[in-house]
């Protein structure tokens, strides 16, 4: 059966019309959404553009992981902010809060558990035997008019289970469909990019106070890694331990095998098996 293709103007009706976006578009086929929009900023494109692609021939993770994205079978969509009176230090929040709106309304369309692997990793299925469905990829843009943020989000929607490769950090891929969820790209689409403005909005009239606005307490409460013993490898060595908490900088705090708390700002996080 061929998927249902998005709709241009439908989702223009709905999240610009009538919504909080200031411009959306979609490609068929393209390199990276990411990257066509990291270009747009460096043009001009304004604060809220949306860029969705059916196909992604060059897409990336983080760590510079590439991967393919077969037509109509995924969601694969960048926003374009430019979150100007939110201190700069504040900025790594956004894949969190991009990974708080995609977990929030998984569960609330579709029924199923979320969780987030920290920093942006979407996980679906029980702490028992998690699978990632999602990565979230935020990208720094030194624009002529002021910093930008790039942020992109692909999501398995329709992949069958045979079909999707080993995820990274040591788990294996799945898909919405995969899960069990009866997909509406569209009707996903939608719900999705409203809860983003919504928790973007929420963000930026605190100027960027995650406690004040609440996202502190949404994304400890959506992360799968709190309370797991786990791997971080940050290039020339690793970290072991238990992540304890993720801080109001984003940090993730581990407490290794010596009883020290350490925060991390990036890394790849590894679940490991309890003993």
């Amino acid at each position: 059966m061929e998927p249902v293709l998005l709709d241009a103007d439908n989702l223009r009706k709905r999240l610009v019309e009538d919504g909080p976006y200031s411009a959306l578009d979609v490609v068929t086929v393209t390199g990276s959404t990411n990257t066509d929009l990291v270009q747009a900023a460096g043009r001009g494109a304004a604060d809220r553009t949306v860029l969705f692609a059916e196909e992604q021939q060059a897409g990336r993770g983080r760590l510079s992981r590439g991967w393919v994205s077969p037509r109509g079978q995924g969601l694969h969509v960048s926003v374009l902010l430019r979150p100007s009176t939110v201190p700069r230090e504040a900025i790594a929040w956004l894949p969190l809060i991009g990974g708080v709106a995609l977990a929030e309304t998984v569960q609330a369309m579709f029924g199923l558990t979320a969780k987030l692997k920290w920093p942006n990793d979407l996980l679906l299925g029980d702490a028992d035997r998690w699978q990632k469905a999602a990565g979230i990829l935020a990208e720094g843009v030194a624009a002529p008019d002021g910093m930008a943020i790039v942020l992109g989000m692909g999501i398995n929607v329709h992949q069958q289970a045979a079909d999707l490769p080993h995820g990274a950090g040591g788990l294996p891929a799945t898909s919405l469909a995969a899960q069990g969820a009866e997909v509406d790209r569209e009707e996903f689409a939608v719900a999705l990019l409203r809860a983003f403005a919504d928790a973007d909005r929420q963000w930026r009239e605190r100027d960027g106070d995650v406690l004040a606005s609440g996202l502190l307490d949404r994304y400890q409460r959506l992360c799968g890694t709190l309370g797991q013993r786990i791997r971080v490898e940050l290039g020339t060595e690793d970290l072991r331990g238990v992540a304890t908490d993720v801080d109001p900088s984003g940090r993730l705090v581990v407490r290794g095998v010596d009883g020290a708390s350490t925060p991390v700002s990036a890394g790849d996080v590894v679940h490991l098996r309890p003993n």
